[in-house]
């Protein structure tokens, strides 16, 4: 009887736990929604490959993601911004470091954040009336920074980088993500 309690009770938790709020995830950065992407499968795949990764980044002294990039950043800003991070991470990050995932064996986890990252960046679009507004230039310059740092560092260094850095980036997406 105990175990038929503790069965039901594991069922409905499982069940509440993915009921309404599975549909009601979205992320809303200013003027772009995105919904359907779980953060926490985000943060799973991350964490498949974060010790690897971060252990070949031998420059410690250098941050691509600093806060003057990520911090105070307006509703405004938010959907640009992502907009050009998921772009750089998946056309500069993900599509040359596909190989050494392969060889570091953690090419599902590699795939699952990658993958998520194409649908997080094919839904985002920022409608044309919004690209007037002046958050678009003060994201750009954020993205500038970034860019400009990576390009300081040996492209293998700054790819591996940048990879280590995702966690910095969930975190940061954390507070645009709505349950």
């Amino acid at each position: 009887e105990g175990a038929t309690v503790l069965l039901c009770l594991s069922l409905t938790l499982l069940l509440w736990s993915q009921g309404p709020s599975v549909q009601g995830q979205e992320f809303q950065f200013g003027p772009c929604r995105v919904e359907g992407i779980t953060l926490q499968e985000l943060w799973d795949a991350f964490w498949a490959i974060k010790d690897i990764v971060q252990a070949k980044d031998n420059i410690t002294s250098v941050r691509l993601l600093r806060k003057e990039i990520l911090q105070n950043v307006s509703d405004a800003e938010s959907c640009y911004l992502i907009h050009a991070l998921l772009k750089f991470y998946l056309n500069t990050i993900f599509k040359n470091y596909h190989d050494k995932a392969a060889d570091f064996r953690v090419r599902k986890s590699f795939s699952t954040l990658a993958n998520n990252f194409v649908v997080l960046l094919s839904k985002l679009q920022p409608s044309q009336e919004n690209k007037r507004f002046s958050g678009h230039d003060s994201a750009r310059r954020r993205f500038l920074l970034f860019q400009r740092a990576f390009k300081q560092l040996d492209i293998e260094a700054a790819q591996t980088k940048a990879l280590g850095e995702v966690d910095i980036l969930l975190t940061w997406m954390e507070k645009f993500y709505h349950l």
